[in-house]
Order: C-alpha cells, then sequence, then structure tokens
C-alpha cells in the first residue's frame, strides 16, 4: 500500500484476504502487513485516511500475532447481493434491477440444496488456479429490505472466483420458473459451468464480513 510506505517510509508489503471480481464493492476487507514496534492503531488509522482517497477508508488496525495471515486464516466470508424491482436513478450503481418480480420463496428453496454439496465448479469461472473448488455453505438467503428491495445473504469458508454471481444469476433462472428446484441440484451435480446460468452483475455485489478466529489476535 502506498500509503503505508510512505507514512513508515519504507516499502511496506500489504496482503490482502482475497479478491473480488471487477465491479464488486468491498464494504469490509481485511489486510494485513508487517512492522517490527508498536503502533497506536488509532492514529496510524486517522493518518492514512488522511492519505487514501475518498472510496477508501480504514475502520479499525489491530495487532496480532507474526503469523497471522489476511487471507489463510479467514475462516469465513460473508457476501450480501442487493436486487430492486424498481427503477430508482440513486442505487444503480449499487443494486441489481430486475423487470419482473422472481419468487423468492422459491428461490429461498433452492438455495438451502447448497448446503448439501461442497463442490462448486458449476459456479465457478473457468481456469482459475485454484487446487480445489470445495467450499462449506454456512449460510444462504434471500431477505426483503422493503416492498421493492431485497438482499441474498451467504457465508461460506471460502468462495470460488465468479461464484456468487452465478449462484446468484441462477437462483433467479428459479425464481423466473425456467429453472426447478431439482434442475438447480442437478446443476451442482454436473460440475460444469456451462450448466448454470449467467453471472448476475457485479455492481450489485458487496462482501461485508471477513472472521477470524479470536486465537490470532493480541490483546492488550
Amino acid at each position: 500500500m502506498k500509503a503505508l510506505s510512505t507514512y513508515f517510509q519504507k516499502e511496506t508489503e500489504v496482503i490482502g484476504a482475497g479478491r473480488t471480481d471487477a465491479g464488486v464493492h468491498a464494504e469490509m476487507m481485511i489486510a494485513h502487513f508487517d512492522y517490527e514496534g508498536l503502533i497506536d492503531g488509532a492514529f496510524l488509522a486517522d493518518k492514512l485516511n488522511r492519505m487514501l482517497p475518498a472510496d477508501i477508508s480504514i475502520y479499525t488496525i489491530k495487532q496480532v500475532k507474526p503469523d497471522a495471515h489476511a487471507r489463510f486464516d479467514a475462516i469465513s466470508r460473508t457476501y450480501k447481493y442487493y436486487l430492486t424491482t424498481v427503477k430508482y436513478p440513486f442505487n444503480r450503481h449499487l443494486t441489481y434491477r430486475v423487470h419482473h418480480t422472481p419468487d423468492f420463496a422459491l428461490m429461498n428453496e433452492a438455495a438451502k440444496v447448497l448446503f448439501e454439496y461442497s463442490d462448486f465448479t458449476s459456479f465457478s469461472k473457468l481456469h482459475t488456479d485454484v487446487k480445489t473448488n470445495n467450499c462449506k455453505v454456512m449460510k444462504a438467503e434471500w431477505t426483503q429490505l422493503d416492498a421493492n428491495n431485497w438482499v441474498f445473504t451467504i457465508q461460506a469458508d471460502r468462495f470460488l472466483r465468479n461464484m456468487v454471481r452465478a449462484i446468484v444469476g441462477t437462483l433467479l433462472e428459479v425464481g423466473r420458473g425456467k429453472m426447478s428446484i431439482e434442475d438447480f441440484r442437478k446443476v451442482i451435480e454436473q460440475q460444469d459451468r456451462g450448466k448454470a446460468g449467467s453471472s448476475a452483475p457485479g455492481h450489485a455485489l458487496f462482501l461485508v464480513d471477513v472472521s477470524y478466529p479470536e486465537s490470532i489476535f493480541i490483546t492488550q
């Protein structure tokens, strides 16, 4: 991170918890850096926020054990995908507008199928460099925010590239009556990206949480 390197007056490498697809927002992102010495987290966060562009904000800085890793120590990640059924100019960059109200109850029934499987090749971008396409989905649910807006919340120990957008796009196929719950199950079992629905647009997807075991933190 350029701001950290400038503050410490030496090259400082920053390791993030992961990466998101193009256009996806990170309401929360975790990163780690190595530094020898004591740091006042609140003071440093304030200094960095003065140096960073307007679309990046440091919430907090905490001390962790020397071997802690922002990516590999994460035990879960949570994403939210926002959907609207009306045209509203002021949130068009933050939510996906659909022109017909899908069957959210049916989509929630289909989402429960995700808990039964671990291999999500069908929802992964092709030709990635990961060693496995196995993930453990812990939560997957559509909830209604108001009369016209919905959000899909999904939590897993890890995510494949394009996975959430592919899941949302395929669930919308269910909600539009173009795919049954059994069809959705078959999509997962076939382990073929070509069998799933199109990926939902990235601009409505937010990474909202990355969780870690308390054991990696150093309490003052």
